[in-house]
């Protein structure tokens, strides 16, 4: 707790003060203006420890600190630019559902898993879990969102299956484990803090993860379950 607490302490001068300098000048007090007569050296002593009325900061520190803030500023300021779903007019639950979750799945403060279950190019029925985050990342969404192309399981996804040929496939992703073996039907395990999403519309699909099962007049049955790996803010 201490150690967050100080690392907490650290981002806070990085965000208050524009450089190293200025966060110098601020530890400086009247009395050392006042006899020191030389800013620099007022400063040197502060770096040092030896003069100040607040936290010793080391320089290579700050400015550690202050080019990552920076650039999770950037990314921040890039990723809100290139959400796939902005400024579309959404007219489906299912779509609206998918860009409300699309930043937070980017992010990483979420991983949802989305079931779809209806019919391919060929007719044939089909059904699957897919990993939203995994997909976001390894292809572009402005087709689904726009109403170009339809979100359908593939063979690739977390789990797929075709009711007509009989096909099944399960592949883990960078954010979950799939686990087949359960007696009580498929589980996936997320990577990143062990947790357990159960799909399983008896139970409780587990910690920090919720279910919710959507009306779309573009599939037969929708269903996303969405786990949260950070706390919300």
């Amino acid at each position: 707790m201490e150690e967050e607490s100080s690392a907490a302490a650290v981002d806070s001068i990085v965000n208050e003060f524009h450089s190293y300098e200025d966060f110098l000048d601020s530890q400086i007090t009247p009395l050392d203006r006042y006899y020191l007569e030389d800013e620099e050296l007022a400063r040197q002593l502060v770096e040092l420890g030896l003069r100040g009325s607040g936290e010793v900061l080391k320089r290579e520190e700050f400015q550690t600190r202050k080019a990552a803030a920076e650039a999770l500023r950037l990314s921040n300021r890039t990723q809100q630019k290139t959400l796939a779903s902005a400024g579309k007019e959404l007219k489906d639950n299912f779509l609206r559902a998918l860009a409300e979750r699309e930043e937070a799945n980017r992010s990483g403060k979420m991983t949802s898993i989305i079931f779809i279950r209806d019919h391919n190019s060929r007719g044939q029925e089909i059904s699957g879990y897919i990993d939203y985050s995994h997909r976001l990342q390894s292809e572009d969404f402005e087709p689904y969102f726009s109403g170009k192309k339809r979100l359908l399981p593939r063979l690739t996804d977390l789990s797929f299956y075709n009711w007509k040929t009989q096909v099944s496939t399960s592949n883990d992703t960078a954010n979950y484990q799939v686990i087949t073996d359960n007696p009580a039907g498929l589980l996936f395990k997320n990577k990143i803090d062990r947790k357990t999403l159960n799909v399983d519309p008896k139970v409780s699909p587990g910690d920090n993860s919720t279910r919710s099962p959507l009306h779309s007049d573009l599939y037969i049955q929708v269903v996303i379950y969405d786990h949260f790996t950070r706390e919300k803010v």
